[in-house]
């Protein structure tokens, strides 16, 4: 999708460089990719923060076990 933005100067060079992208479109990409990424593991940081209870890997283990026992398979 084509679209016109009109970005400061210096704030597109310093994402260009912290991006290393060589084009301002690589630098856009990057930077919607961050923000994207970033909000999505808020999102699943708030969810996961409503549990009262999250598996240890002592608990994953015995599941996997007993999981294995009863299909035979060990």
């Amino acid at each position: 999708m084509k679209t016109t933005v009109d970005i400061p100067e210096e704030l597109m060079r310093e994402a260009m460089r912290n991006a290393g992208a060589q084009t301002k479109r690589e630098a856009v990409l990057a930077a919607m990719e961050d923000f994207n990424r970033r909000h999505r593991q808020a999102s699943l940081i708030r969810h996961l923060g409503t549990l009262e209870h999250l598996p240890t890997l002592e608990d994953l283990t015995k599941s996997r076990e007993a999981r294995s026992r009863r299909h035979g398979t060990h």
